[in-house]
């Protein structure tokens, strides 16, 4: 299998205006990029952030062959039936060119100030594997009805069902090794984490014990890193512009007190560096197995390393 690599805009750094996120969305479909990611979260502090869905919805009608992804849409922000439902309707608009990221949600402020409950993460995951459940029958069965102990449905009709056969993929985000990697064992056609290397490879032997208990081949489950990405090729400059992320706080990293632990963790765990280290990274992960890349490009709104990303590394590896 080749690899793939979509634009991921993150609204933990960006302020999310429509017409910003508009132009990326269009230069990441001329650059020949697979796909298009938007993250799920309501609020980011006071900055402006847009809706997941409603976003896709808005891109799905000025696109053509990008693809249309959720990373990841949070299970605890809407009941998985009414779920099931926007997302089939963004995949029929786009005409079959919806990605669905699902996880559990992780942000506890955002949870509070929308009045949603923070329940303990045991409890989110075993929310998020019922959901993906119902997701799932919705988009296959005429009239499935379903009882849980946390959500039910009963003769819910989703029509129309998505364009995708038998549904759309669905991408399961998330790292933790006993809860979150069993349901991705059981459900997910793709899982997505960010992590280094050497994250990655221990990660990877829990997947596989977890596919192994519920008798699926891990290889079935496409592998995927989500990355932050900055090119510079003046090591002054590169180091110069963290420096000013991290002491404005603009960059979510569960920031370390001092700023050369951070800038290490940073670097071992995202896409950074000249071209040359960018490639030698990327081929370690896609070592691994990880064959689909969904990239944060550290400098927009400028498109600089969106189209140098595009033209110097995609068609290299």
């Amino acid at each position: 299998m080749g690899l793939k690599f979509g634009v991921f805009l993150d609204p933990l750094f960006l302020s999310t205006t429509y017409p910003l996120f508009k132009e990326e969305a269009l230069e990441a479909e001329r650059l020949g990029y697979e796909s298009l990611w938007v993250s799920d979260h309501l609020m980011t502090g006071k900055k402006p952030i847009i809706e997941c869905f409603t976003t896709l919805s808005a891109f799905a009608s000025i696109t053509r062959t990008i693809r249309l992804g959720s990373l990841v849409a949070c299970n605890s922000y809407r009941n998985p039936s009414i779920l099931a439902k926007t997302a089939a309707t963004v995949d029929v608009i786009s005409n079959g060119r919806l990605e669905f990221g699902i996880g559990a949600g992780w942000d506890e402020e955002e949870y509070r100030a929308y009045g949603i409950p923070f329940l303990k993460a045991s409890i989110r995951i075993a929310q998020l594997k019922e959901g993906v459940e119902i997701i799932r029958r919705m988009w296959t069965e005429e009239s499935p009805s379903y009882s849980g102990k946390y959500f039910s449905i009963r003769g819910a009709h989703c029509e129309p069902k998505p364009v995708q056969k038998p549904h759309p993929p669905i991408t399961i985000g998330g790292g933790g090794e006993k809860l979150t990697l069993r349901v991705v064992a059981e459900y997910a056609d793709r899982w997505s984490w960010g992590g280094s290397v050497e994250e990655f490879t221990q990660r990877l032997k829990v997947l596989e014990a977890h596919c192994s208990q519920v008798g699926r081949d891990c290889a079935e489950i496409e592998k995927s890193l989500y990355a932050r990405v900055k090119i510079s090729n003046n090591r002054r400059e590169l180091r110069n512009y963290f420096e000013k992320l991290y002491s404005g706080g603009q960059l979510y990293f569960g920031t370390p007190v001092l700023f050369e632990e951070w800038f290490q963790t940073l670097r071992t765990r995202n896409i950074v560096g000249t071209l040359e280290e960018c490639l030698v990274k990327i081929r370690e992960y896609a070592d691994l197995g990880i064959t689909y890349f969904m990239l944060t490009f550290l400098d927009l709104p400028s498109t600089h390393d969106m189209r140098l990303f595009a033209e110097e590394i995609m068609g290299k590896v």
